[in-house]
C-alpha cells in the first residue's frame, strides 16, 4: 500500500513537471510574439522582425527564463536551509543585500569617473548576497534563532538595506538616480544587452543546484540522519551557499531587485504536492522561469505608454500569498 501511494505521488509529480515545461514553452514563444510590434511565427520575418526577435526579444526572455529559474531555485534551497518554510532571497534580504553592493560599486565608479564593467558590478552583487546569506547563517547556529525571529532578521536587515539605498538615491545626480530606480524596482530592459560570461555560468550553476536534490532530501531528515547516511552536511552547505549568492548576485546585477519569486514557486508546488526535492528543484526552475516570463509580458503589454517595473508585478502577486502563507501557518499552529 505504502510503495503503491510513493509511485503515485511520483507520477503526480512527474507529470506535473511535463505541465510545467509546456507552460514554460508556451509563455516563451509568446514573450517572443507579442509586444507593441507583433512577430507572428506563420509569418515571413523581413529585416524589421528579425532584428526584433533575435536582438530584443530572445535575449530577454531568456534573461527571463535564467533569473526566475535562478531565484525560485534559491529560494526552494534556502527554504531547506534554514529550515523556515517562508524564506526567500528577497524576503531575508539577501536580494537586497546584492542590490546595496551593486548600487555601492556604481557609486564608486562614478565617483571615481570611471567605467564599471559587468563582471565588477556582478561580483559586488555577489559579495552582497553572499554577506547577508552568512550573516544569517551565522546568527540561526551561534544566536539558536527560530524560524518567526529568523525572519524578522531578515526582513529587518532587508529594511536596513532598502534605506542605505534610499540615501544613496537621495543624494545622487539625476542620471545615477534612474539607474539606481533600475535596481531598486527590477526590469528586464537592460540585463538582457549585456551578453557576456553569465549566459554559461548561470544555467551551468542552476544545473548543478538541481542535481543537489537527492542531498537536500537527505537534509530535510536533519543533520544527523544526512551524517549517518554519508553525506558531508557542512561542505554541502558551504557549496550551496555560494551557488545561491552567485544566482542571486547574477539576477540582480542583471535584473535588480526582483522579490517574491523564490517564495512564491516553491509554496505552489508544495501545495500542488511536490515534496521531494529531487523533483522541487527542477519544478522551481522551469516555474520561477515561466513566473518571470509571464510578469515580463504583463510588465510590456498592460501600458501602451510605457514599461511596468517587474518587480511591482511579481510583489503584487507575492505579497497577497506570503500575507496568505502566514495566516495559515499561525492558524495551524496549536493554541
Amino acid at each position: 500500500m505504502f510503495t503503491t501511494l510513493i509511485a503515485r505521488q511520483r507520477r503526480w509529480q512527474q507529470r506535473l513537471l511535463l505541465g510545467l515545461l509546456c507552460l514554460t514553452l508556451l509563455l516563451f514563444v509568446l514573450s517572443l510574439c507579442v509586444g507593441a510590434f507583433m512577430v507572428l511565427p506563420w509569418q515571413p520575418l523581413g529585416p524589421l522582425e528579425q532584428q526584433i526577435l533575435l536582438e530584443l526579444r530572445l535575449p530577454r526572455a531568456l534573461l527571463a527564463l535564467l533569473a526566475g529559474a535562478s531565484l525560485a531555485c534559491g529560494g526552494a534551497v534556502l527554504q531547506v536551509m534554514l529550515h523556515n518554510p517562508v524564506a526567500e532571497p528577497g524576503l531575508l534580504g539577501v536580494s537586497s543585500g546584492a542590490g546595496l553592493a551593486a548600487m555601492l560599486a556604481m557609486a564608486l565608479a562614478k565617483g571615481a569617473d570611471m567605467a564599471l564593467p559587468g563582471w565588477a558590478l556582478s561580483l559586488a552583487a555577489f559579495g552582497g548576497a553572499l554577506l547577508v546569506t552568512l550573516l544569517l547563517l551565522l546568527a540561526a547556529r551561534r544566536a539558536h534563532l527560530g524560524h518567526a525571529r529568523l525572519l524578522l532578521l531578515g526582513v529587518a536587515i532587508g529594511i536596513l538595506t532598502n534605506a542605505v539605498m534610499t540615501w544613496l538615491m537621495y543624494f545622487a545626480d539625476d542620471g545615477s538616480v534612474r539607474e539606481f530606480m533600475f535596481w531598486m524596482m527590477g526590469s528586464l530592459a537592460y540585463g538582457s544587452q549585456q551578453l557576456g560570461w553569465w549566459w554559461l555560468l548561470m544555467p551551468l550553476t542552476l544545473l548543478w543546484l538541481i542535481r543537489q536534490g537527492r542531498a537536500l532530501q537527505q537534509l530535510l531528515l536533519g543533520e544527523t540522519q544526512a551524517r549517518l547516511m554519508g553525506l558531508d552536511v557542512h561542505r554541502l552547505r558551504v557549496r550551496l551557499v555560494l551557488a545561491v549568492c552567485l544566482l542571486t548576485g547574477l539576477a540582480v546585477a542583471l535584473c535588480g531587485v526582483i522579490g517574491f519569486v523564490g517564495l512564491v514557486v516553491p509554496h505552489l508546488l508544495r501545495l500542488c504536492g511536490v515534496s521531494d526535492q529531487r523533483f522541487l528543484l527542477p519544478a522551481s526552475a522551469l516555474g520561477g522561469g515561466a513566473l518571470l516570463l509571464g510578469a515580463d509580458l504583463c510588465a510590456r503589454t498592460l501600458l501602451a505608454a510605457g514599461e511596468l517595473p517587474i518587480g511591482v508585478v511579481t510583489a503584487s502577486v507575492g505579497a497577497p500569498l506570503f500575507i496568505y502563507l502566514l495566516l495559515r501557518q499561525s492558524h495551524d499552529q496549536p493554541r
